[in-house]
């Protein structure tokens, strides 16, 4: 197989490194990724400055750019063909529930979907020490189970695996997207100079709402590896069919004001 790899911890991180380690005994592979830390930049590309590619070694190269930024350099610069399958991570932490639109690591990989092909984004859920003994054995099996054609192109396996050893592990499930738990506040922090400024409030009480059965913050906070299907669309597809039939055209006259 021919992969692509990047993630949004930056190209010294030891989850991008893990994921080398994986990839490069199962055929060719380009890694681009972000020449620094782009935790929580979501799919934001950059247009204002211009990007700088730095070599690491052989097919390894750093960014100066967003995850997005990577994947769309990796295919349109670098790529002789195109990848069997673009991986994103393994990332730092949780990508869960409403964390998929955040995300630097789902970004990565929705910008592959974008291009038609077909992407996994990798995340161990935790805080450090990171295991990603566990992690290596996750993805690996995942690999296994999704690649070499059988993801679909265009479609996006978002994974989600727990910091915990890998025999403790209870399986992998498909799962819906959670509501994570995070404050509603910001933390106030006044400089040296007496200047306030201000750290966004983050997660807290495990990954996520546990009302919502079979979510992938329930099955993480619970041993399980997940697994949800992400595709690069935000339409509605049901709704936004139900509208175009019962409101085909919506007249603008009657609601402009009279002269």
């Amino acid at each position: 197989m021919n992969f692509l790899l990047s993630n949004d911890d930056g190209i010294r991180a030891e989850g991008v490194n893990t994921a080398i380690g994986i990839i490069e005994k199962r055929g060719s592979y380009t890694v681009v990724a972000p020449h620094s830390e782009q935790s929580g930049k979501g799919h934001s590309i950059t247009r204002d400055v211009p990007l700088r590619l730095h070599k690491v070694r052989d097919n390894v190269y750093s960014l100066s750019g967003t995850p997005a930024d990577c994947i769309k350099f990796a295919l349109y610069e670098l790529a002789q063909e195109p990848p069997d399958l673009v991986i994103s991570g393994i990332n730092h932490g949780a990508n869960l529930g409403q964390d998929t639109i955040y995300s630097g690591t789902v970004a990565a990989a929705i910008e592959a979907a974008m291009h038609d092909l077909p992407a996994i984004a990798v995340s161990l859920c935790g805080l450090p020490p990171y295991r990603f003994d566990s992690a290596s054995i996750v993805l690996n099996r995942v690999i296994d189970e999704f690649g070499d054609g059988v993801l679909p192109k265009g479609k996006v396996l978002n994974v989600n695996i727990p910091n915990i050893p890998v025999t403790e592990i209870k399986g992998m499930k498909f799962a819906s997207l959670g509501n994570r738990n995070y404050e509603k506040k910001f933390h106030p922090a006044p400089n040296p100079r007496n200047i306030p400024f201000y750290w966004l409030g983050w997660s807290f009480g495990g990954f996520g709402d546990q009302n919502v059965p079979d979510s992938d913050c329930m099955l993480v906070d619970h041993g399980y590896v997940s697994l949800s299907l992400l595709k690069p669309s935000l339409l509605d597809s049901r709704e936004n069919e139900r509208l175009m039939q019962d409101k085909a055209v919506i007249p603008i006259r009657e609601s402009c004001p009279a002269n």
